[in-house]
């Protein structure tokens, strides 16, 4: 599966995933406005809420999952204080990656787009290892597209 170019992340209408975070005081910087670094935190507990949900409605673990990239693309900026909604949806499953696409709104504003590649891993060897049958169907069935 792989569609990504049909997908806008901007469009909070694909999504059916959705984690709100609190956005903490700590998360602004000098500036006032919302540090990049916390984006990362925001985009990880969307993610994590997002994988582990699916994993434990199946059954599955949830340990072993290895991040291999992030990308972050910051549209607006941000305020303390308040709740960023985190969309997550599923934009590519390779053999043993997922790619999830991310959307942060903040009071009906699009705020930033993000995508995370995760790799499935084996505990006692450290090597990738293909997604599980019943995860790679789940999974298939959220892709928005």
């Amino acid at each position: 599966m792989n569609k990504t170019a049909d997908i806008d992340l901007t469009d909070e209408k694909i999504f059916r995933h959705w984690t709100p975070v609190s956005i903490r005081f700590s998360d602004q910087d000098s500036l006032g406005h919302v540090n990049n670094v916390a984006y990362a935190a925001y985009a990880e507990a969307g993610r994590v809420a997002y994988i582990r949900g699916t994993l434990s409605a199946l059954g599955l673990p949830t340990e072993n999952f290895m991040l291999a990239s992030v990308t972050i693309d910051y549209r607006n900026q941000m305020h303390y204080p308040g709740i960023v909604d985190v969309g997550s949806c599923i934009l590519r499953l390779g053999n043993t990656s997922i790619t999830i696409g991310q959307g942060f709104f903040k009071d009906g504003s699009m705020i930033a787009t993000a995508q995370s590649v995760i790799v499935i891993v084996d505990l006692a060897s450290g090597k990738p290892t293909p997604i599980p049958g019943p995860l790679r169907a789940a999974l298939e069935k959220e892709h928005p597209a």
